[in-house]
């Protein structure tokens, strides 16, 4: 028990030096800039508040439509979650059968991929009608928009691996499923967790634009409401949220990976400067 709390808290501090403040300084001052630039413009030109309000008015906004906001964001958070965690399981399932048996490949792969060309945007009625108004078209929408990330990513990693050491693994006795989850899902991490990033802000979209479609509920229908009223600060209160929700999102994402692959040379290399 002992050694579980303190390898956990090892992990702890290795995260934290990870954070470092560089990591967040640079990010920072750049969004305070362009706030600053953003509220100096509307000032100096007098920019009317249903054509563009300035940062105050959409602050205020956020704080006295809270009670407005937060279950609708709730509910998109949850449409989003849903629709991200399909997508892993399916995606990654997905292309492990891809790259696994070569008729799979043949039969699949080449259907999926030609399926983006599709719009999704084309569907999400189709979906309204075949499941009504509730959560699950908009779950579903974010899952076809977030998945292919996933597969994409997933085949190549696993793909990615040099025969040589599939050679060397086989000369010593290892059999096909030690392989994979020895050598080969390791080595394919790092693209994996590339898809996953992808893929987390491509719910976020796929999310809204099902509540765009046909909703009661979610941010998508406070959007479109307040489009409606010409209410600008509510809006732009509405996208703040949503764009706050995606960088959380891809940030546990990205914290996920340094955890689990910190011993891959693309997390090493983040903690030494570049020559």
């Amino acid at each position: 028990m002992a050694s579980n709390t303190d390898r956990a808290t090892r992990d702890m501090a290795w995260l934290a030096r990870r954070l470092r403040i560089d990591d967040w300084i640079y990010p920072t001052a750049t969004i305070v800039a362009f706030v600053v630039l953003w509220d100096v413009s509307v000032r100096i030109f007098n920019v009317k508040t249903v054509v563009l309000p300035s940062p105050g008015q959409v602050y205020d906004s956020l704080i006295a439509d809270w009670g407005e906001l937060a279950p609708h964001m709730l509910f998109t958070i949850y449409e989003i979650v849903a629709g991200f965690a399909l997508s892993v399981v399916i995606g990654i399932g997905l292309a492990i059968a891809i790259v696994t048996w070569r008729p799979i490949e043949k039969s699949i792969y080449p259907i999926l991929v030609g399926s983006q060309v599709i719009p999704k945007i084309a569907l999400a009625p189709l979906f309204v009608i075949w499941f009504g108004f509730g959560i699950e078209p908009k779950i579903l929408i974010a899952f076809l928009i977030a998945f292919f990330p996933v597969v994409i990513s997933t085949v190549v990693g696993l793909r990615s691996l040099e025969i040589e050491k599939l050679y060397l693994a086989r000369s010593m006795g290892a059999s096909e499923l030690q392989m994979f989850f020895k050598i080969k899902l390791p080595n394919a991490m790092p693209n994996v967790f590339a898809g996953l990033k992808l893929s987390i802000t491509a719910a976020v979209i796929g999310a809204i634009v099902g509540e765009y479609i046909g909703a009661d509920r979610g941010i998508g229908r406070v959007l479109l409401e307040a489009n409606g009223d010409m209410e600008t600060e509510l809006l732009f209160a509405g996208i703040v949220l949503l764009s706050i929700t995606g960088v959380i999102l891809f940030l546990i994402i990205d914290g996920l990976e340094r955890v689990m692959i910190r011993w891959h040379v693309s997390q090493r290399l983040r903690e030494q400067p570049m020559p």
